[in-house]
């Protein structure tokens, strides 16, 4: 599925949406009016103190232009701000809304067998899909089977898990569900979900206010003994708390039919991206059948995930309206579309439970265990060739692995899609990392140890100096983390032998240049639990590690762009668009693609020659992307490039992206320094771009 493609479907989906909510809102106005009308022109309004207000709106006439705007301000008010209250609780990503729903974060440290399979499984698919892996959530009280996946952005989305979810599924169920769930974050959808949760909110809010009208009321009594226009004014207070009671649930009701059209549409579509992502139809119908089959299903009990139905990967509640309300389609609908050979038997469990008095903890668990390996550290040589970066212009170091085949039109084709090619590629790399690295990416106290062990220079003198660098400014415990990750296991420590300097660390050669992108991915959760003060100080270390030598190089740009652009869409998730004109960004794509042409080669006419592949597929402003001079196109101009394009509409990007890919394929190949640079630049605009799997050229 083309990457671009599907998030035009969801701006679609968006503003659609929004048209069907307008209505909803017109709907609710008009009732409200009429409402006024009927209320203000009949019994106890003729008898209240209301001054000239009166004249104006209490008398028989339909049409009451003064009433009907201050009924419709008065709705769009509540509407609007009860919305922007609860976007405004989603500023904070995925991580908001699953901790507002009672999940717990997954600690590596602590994680059991089961949870940390699942961070196994995520990790496996992020790094597939070429995203930051995102942070992983149980909801510990709810033993049904389901799932969800939460976010404004690829940056902080968070995937989270019911307790059911872990206890009853085999691993590749598992990935059957997790794959569901990814097919959501880069089809756009979590934006939209949470789009939908803040305007049914918004419309709920009248509702609130009417019944917040009639709780107030509670104590009060109406006598004979009071006054006419005292008890008058109870009576009116009550009639108006009903009102809007009245009206707040209708349109919530209209809401919700909305929300849960919208919502079973993508489901089917969901599950079908699942299928191609693992190639494993098993995998998301063993799941649904195990849905169908227990009698607890997928139902999710908590009070707080009611505002959030339509996340789950299968139907949370009993819906009291039939399939109206229903946010998925049937089990046995999703199970026949996958698998149309199906006999239409669901999963028959060992034993019946009673939902009402049993839970799936009771049970014994069909879960396997996780495959484990030698404790080894050991990140000697795994950043070989990494050296220090300065600030002018780039060094591109040797490859170990030499250029391999390139095609720009497939590599772009990869954006955002779910293949089960990069599925496998993603596991083959990650189980080859020694678990130390791994676990070292997952836990907050050592990630930024591994993020500035990236960095180290394979010259011992630069070496030493960068280690004393992280001494001085990240602190003495990063230091001795560091210091752990870089011993090496010795002989007989798990069949490991301690490499040697300059022998490319335990995974030699192009696995350990491959790997290194892959790390900072896992790493993104852990650093995302750092504070402030703490990610100052690592941001700043790696400054300092870049500059230890004057020069940079293509990697090291990639590793600081890549990890300050998602900590930033972390903490700011929302989306800004300032350029729409190609014109306005000419002299930024020209950097862009200027740097790559010259990472790509030495010779100036070579260089030049793929600048002009990059520039002729922007024909609207081919004729301002020559070549920029060497001096001209160093670090700092390309940050800035960076940034600005980060800002641009999709097609900017989509086509920015396209053109760079081109640049780094006018000679067919690519360099791993070439492929790192173009996944920091799509980082950077937001759009996933899956590890290619890099294979030497065959030599003539």
């Amino acid at each position: 599925m083309d990457f671009f493609e599907a998030q035009a479907r969801a701006r679609k989906r968006t503003t659609r949406l929004v048209g069907l909510f307008a209505l909803a809102v017109v709907g609710t106005i008009l009732a409200g009016y009429f409402a006024a009308v009927f209320g203000l022109s009949h019994g106890y309004a003729r008898r209240l103190p209301l001054g000239g207000f009166r004249a104006r709106v209490v008398d028989d006439s339909i049409w009451q232009p003064q009433l009907f705007v201050m009924v419709t301000l008065g709705t769009l008010v509540v509407v609007g701000l009860g919305s922007l209250y609860k976007w405004h609780e989603f500023s904070d990503g995925g991580s908001a809304v699953a901790e507002g729903v009672g999940a717990r974060l997954i600690q590596p440290g602590s994680a059991v067998p089961q949870e940390r399979q699942l961070l196994n499984v995520v990790e496996e698919m992020a790094i597939a899909a070429g995203l930051p892996a995102p942070a992983v959530y149980v909801l510990d009280d709810e033993p049904g089977i389901n799932a969800f996946a939460a976010g404004l952005t690829t940056g902080d989305a968070v995937v989270t898990v019911t307790r059911g979810t872990l206890d009853k599924l085999t691993r590749d169920e598992l990935q059957g569900v997790i794959g569901h769930e990814f097919s959501h974050i880069l089809n756009g959808d979590m934006r939209l979900n949470l789009r939908l949760t803040a305007i049914i909110f918004g419309i709920l809010v009248i509702g609130l206010a009417g019944r917040g009208i009639l709780w107030s009321l509670r104590g009060v009594r109406v006598s004979s003994r009071d006054s006419k226009n005292g008890g008058g004014a109870v009576i009116m207070i009550a009639l108006l708390g009903v009102a809007l009671l009245i009206l707040g649930y209708v349109g919530y009701f209209f809401g919700r039919l909305i929300q849960a059209a919208i919502s079973r549409q993508r489901e089917f579509l969901a599950d079908a991206s699942s299928v191609q992502f693992t190639r494993n139809p098993a995998g998301v119908t063993g799941a649904l059948k195990k849905i169908g089959g227990y009698a607890l299903g997928s139902t999710v009990s908590g009070h707080d995930t009611a505002q959030i139905n339509h996340f789950f990967f299968a139907q949370s509640f009993q819906s009291n309206f039939g399939g109206f309300w229903a946010t998925h389609p049937p089990v046995a609908e999703r199970i026949q579309a996958v698998d149309p050979q199906w006999d239409g038997k669901m999963f028959d469990p060992p034993q019946v439970l009673n939902p009402a008095l049993d839970s799936f903890r009771a049970m014994p668990t069909m879960q396997k265990g996780v495959r484990t390996g030698p404790a080894a550290a050991g990140l000697v040589g795994a950043a070989s060739g990494a050296g220090a970066a300065g600030q002018s212009a780039f060094r591109t170091p040797h490859s170990a692995i030499g250029p391999t085949p390139y095609r720009p039109a497939a590599v772009m084709a990869n954006a955002g899609a779910l293949t089960a090619a990069h599925f496998r590629h993603a596991q083959q790399l990650l189980h080859a990392l020694p678990p130390g690295l791994r676990e070292a990416a997952r836990e907050p106290g050592r990630a930024p140890a591994l993020v500035c062990g990236l960095l180290l220079a394979a010259d011992p003198a630069i070496r030493s100096r960068q280690l004393t660098l992280v001494a001085e400014h990240a602190g003495a415990d990063t230091a001795a983390a560091l210091n752990a990750l870089l011993v090496a296991p010795q002989p007989g420590e798990g069949g490991l032998v301690a490499p040697q300097p300059g022998e490319g660390g335990l995974v030699a050669g192009l696995a350990a240049e491959e790997a290194r992108l892959p790390l900072l991915q896992l790493a993104m959760p852990a650093l995302r639990q750092l504070d402030a003060d703490a990610l100052a100080a690592l941001l700043k270390t790696l400054d300092e590690l870049v500059r230890a030598d004057g020069e940079v190089t293509p990697f090291e740009f990639a590793l600081q762009k890549m990890l300050a652009r998602q900590l930033s869409l972390a903490t700011e998730p929302n989306h800004r668009v300032d350029f729409y004109s190609f014109d306005a960004l000419a002299r930024d794509i020209a950097v862009v693609l200027s740097v790559f042409a010259r990472v790509g080669s030495n010779d100036e006419a070579a260089a030049a020659t793929a600048c002009a592949a990059g520039a002729a597929q922007l024909r609207q402003i081919e004729s301002q992307l020559a070549l920029i001079p060497a001096d001209a196109c160093g670090l700092a101009a390309l940050d800035t490039a960076f940034d600005r394009l980060a800002a641009a509409s999709p097609f900017i990007k989509q086509r920015t992206l396209l053109a760079a890919a081109q640049v780094i394929g006018a000679d067919g190949v690519v360099t791993v320094q070439e492929g790192e640079l173009h996944r920091a630049l799509a980082a950077a605009l937001d759009v996933p771009l899956p590890l290619a799997r890099l294979e030497p050229v065959a030599a003539d």
